[in-house]
């Protein structure tokens, strides 16, 4: 494995236990019940998922009114 993709890999497994290392200090130390935690995560996700679909509906309404523009010329 190159070094380079041996750094990625790495940096990629220790974010993903950093994570984990801060959900369960949020559930052991200040007792966040797993469920709060569930929901906060899937409320994420929905937002992740609602600014990806407005990123490619302003992308494609980019595209459609330059072809239009071009059209005109």
């Amino acid at each position: 494995m190159a070094k380079r993709r041996r750094r990625y890999v790495r940096t990629i497994i220790l974010g993903v236990l950093a994570m984990a290392a801060l959900v369960w200090a949020a559930m052991d130390t200040f007792e966040v019940p797993p469920e709060r935690l569930w929901a906060l995560f899937l409320q994420t996700l929905a937002v992740v998922l609602a600014l990806i679909l407005a990123a490619a509906a302003a992308a494609v309404l980019w595209i459609l009114l330059r072809r239009l523009w071009r059209r005109g010329d």
